[in-house]
């Protein structure tokens, strides 16, 4: 039996050590000096170990890290992990303020407004207040049950009084000063270090041993309970009453009784943000108000209540070092720039396409030139304009090559594009893409058969053509360069897998000029079969909604000069809608759906693609034809606009029945 002391001292130990790394994470204030704090830890963890069946769910001793994991259980949301709706500038505001007026029948409308980390969302679940479960957003709807990991974050509490079970959620992320700590360290091991601090947050989050994660810093801000507490009547109450639970929130918030308001706010943290010891790349709008947030309720994939007003690039300085010129597969020539490398929104960023030749004559570029550069939508590197003041006359023109800078072919400039083209279709740098754009998962998903693999299976003579692929064995697979025996079989197997893609991954993966997924999914949906579609006429095309004069001449000529290479393909077993007139005889056929809501057992994609592949047509609007609604989790307008017309609405489990009657 346990010594009563030993029970008494372990439970005074948590006590302390919980109010303490209150006061020193949350607060600022700490009362006692590092080497006490850690003099307390290291005789908790004594008496843990001599007593393991003193251990608890809130013990401070979870925050040193548990045994390494083998994988991260996947755990479905009680409540999906939404996404929100973008504004980029003041007009799109103000839309939004106006839209949420008039749902709500309102002249005026409160809104809590507080900055958008850039870390990873989390969800937190407390069960007779000690924390129980931790889980990432995932997709919004299957998350990773990351709870070791993040037992070990200091500003997370492990223990909570008042509830049965509460919810939490909100954002872990790393501080720019411990992520810069971080980094050195590595660099000094001659490890790799991290792009930015997000994925240095998401690589310590996701480590299987937990201790890591411990060892990291990670820092954390909680932003909402998903379902309201009855006791609470606004959103910034809401982040008070965190707050007194022993949350962290971040101090950075405001509440505006107009959109004027949110306006200046959003102005106000576009000058501020560098001043900040964490990322930020926008500001989070919310009705105050939680009861109307529930009675405006949610549309698609994020709430009708919310929207992320996204924080403009950052503008830096940085030097034009050269420019490359890449071949595209369908043989465009594309200028990249070659920059010194320098940090922007997070990242370091060392090139960035330049397009044409057009564009570096309309930036007024010189190689040598220091250049104005930030990140276009966040994300893609684009220069925006060179600085000419600070010109030395070194500096040189850049010059598009007349000849294809891979396989030497003359390169042309065709009359009314701006584009520069290799005209050698046997160019490798042509093929490589091309190959590369079929493998890819938007196209005939080829799981494997990425940059590097394909490069080399090119290079080696291997493949020649896209039909190439389909003679690969795994013994001539197994004479590549790190190619075991059981990574080439996966390739095979997923090649194989590959035939049975729906027609429109097909026609997107020919790579045909000016045919994207949406065109090809038109085409597909019109003409059923590679049969029709390779029949098609100019005015067949046409008929097309959305199909211009351009893209069916690019249809007609592509279609003359690949009609044999892809009846070999259909010889080959490549698509299974190949059969005249089979489409027609699918369960599906001509009966149209539209998908709203949240699906949780398969994204949208993928029930859009069963759809398809059953013969039926996807729709993204609901009209007097559409044939069947699917209603997933919070349906939007149109669920409302289906019971309005008297259109047969399915939810998820009648949808996966209705398939089931179906699977092979």
């Amino acid at each position: 039996m346990t010594d009563i002391k030993i029970i008494e001292e372990l439970d005074e130990l948590k006590k302390s050590l919980r109010e303490n790394s209150y006061r020193y994470y949350n607060l600022d204030d700490p009362l006692i000096s590092d080497a006490e704090y850690d003099g307390m830890m290291n005789r908790l963890l004594e008496i843990e170990g001599t007593y393991p069946e003193l251990v608890t769910l809130d013990s401070p001793s979870h925050r040193v890290g548990a045994k390494p994991l083998d994988f991260f259980e996947p755990v479905t949301h009680k409540i999906p992990m939404l996404s929100l709706a973008n504004a980029f500038n003041d007009n799109d505001l103000r839309a939004f303020d106006k839209r949420v007026r008039e749902l709500a029948g309102s002249d005026k409308m409160e809104y809590a407004v507080e900055l958008k980390f850039d870390g990873l969302a989390v969800s937190l679940t407390y069960v007779n207040g000690a924390f129980l479960l931790g889980t990432t957003r995932g997709d919004g709807t299957v998350g990773e049950n990351v709870t070791a990991n993040l037992r070990t974050v200091d500003k997370i509490p492990l223990k909570i009084s008042g509830f049965q079970e509460l919810e939490v959620r909100g954002e872990v992320f790393m501080r720019r000063s411990d992520f810069e700590a971080l980094n050195e360290k590595k660099a000094a091991l001659s490890e790799k270090v991290f792009a930015n601090p997000r994925n240095a947050a998401a690589g310590s989050l996701r480590q299987l041993d937990s201790k890591i994660t411990a060892q990291r810093r990670l820092g954390f801000f909680a932003y909402s309970f998903p379902q309201p507490l009855d006791s609470l009547a606004t959103h910034s109450d809401s982040m008070k009453y965190l707050q007194s639970l022993g949350f962290p929130v971040d101090p950075n918030s405001a509440v505006c009784g107009d959109i004027d308001c949110v306006i200046d706010f959003c102005n106000l943290w576009i000058k501020k943000r560098s001043e900040l010891d964490y990322e930020v790349d926008g500001v989070v709008v919310k009705v105050n108000s939680l009861r109307l947030q529930q009675e405006l309720g949610f549309v698609s994939r994020s709430p009708r209540w919310a929207i992320a007003y996204k924080l403009p690039s950052t503008e830096v300085k940085t030097k034009l070092l050269g420019i490359e010129v890449q071949v595209g597969r369908t043989g465009t020539l594309t200028p990249v720039a070659v920059l010194e490398p320098v940090l922007v929104d997070g990242s370091t960023v060392s090139r960035a396409t330049l397009h044409n030749e057009d564009e570096i004559k309309r930036k007024n570029l010189k190689i040598g030139d220091y250049v104005w550069l930030h990140k276009a939508g966040q994300v893609i590197p684009e220069i925006i304009s060179s600085i000419p003041e600070l010109r030395t006359g070194d500096e040189t023109d850049f010059l598009m090559p007349h000849n294809c800078p891979v396989c030497g072919e003359s390169a042309v400039r065709i009359d009314g594009e701006s584009a520069v083209r290799c005209i050698n279709i046997s160019c490798m740098a042509q093929i490589k893409e091309g190959l590369i754009h079929y493998c890819s998962k938007k196209a005939m998903d080829i799981a494997g058969f990425g940059r590097a693999i394909v490069e080399q299976l090119v290079d080696t003579g291997l493949v020649k053509s896209i039909e190439d692929i389909y003679s690969l064995t795994e013994q001539s697979l197994a004479g590549l360069e790190r190619m075991g025996v059981k990574l080439a079989a996966k390739l095979i197997s997923a090649r194989e897998k590959s035939k049975s893609k729906p027609l429109k991954n097909f026609i997107y993966a020919l790579g045909i000029r000016h045919v994207g997924e949406r065109v090809a999914a038109l085409l597909a949906n019109r003409f059923g079969t590679v049969d029709n579609f390779l029949e098609a006429s100019y005015d067949d095309f046409i008929a097309i909604g959305d199909v211009g004069p351009e893209i069916a001449s690019m249809l007609i000529l592509f279609i003359k000069d690949n009609r044999e290479r892809i009846l070999k393909l259909k010889e080959i077993g490549v698509f299974l809608d190949g059969a005249p007139g089979s489409r027609s005889k699918l369960p599906f056929a001509s009966k149209s759906f539209v998908i709203t809501g949240t699906l949780s057992a398969m994204g949208r994609s993928e029930a859009e693609d069963i759809i398809e592949g059953l013969g039926g047509k996807n729709s993204s609007s609901v009209s007097k034809k559409t044939d069947y609604v699917i209603a997933g989790a919070q349906p939007g307008s149109k669920y409302d606009k289906a019971l309005a017309l008297s259109v047969k609405i399915l939810t998820e489990t009648d949808f996966l029945d209705l398939i089931k009657q179906y699977e092979k």
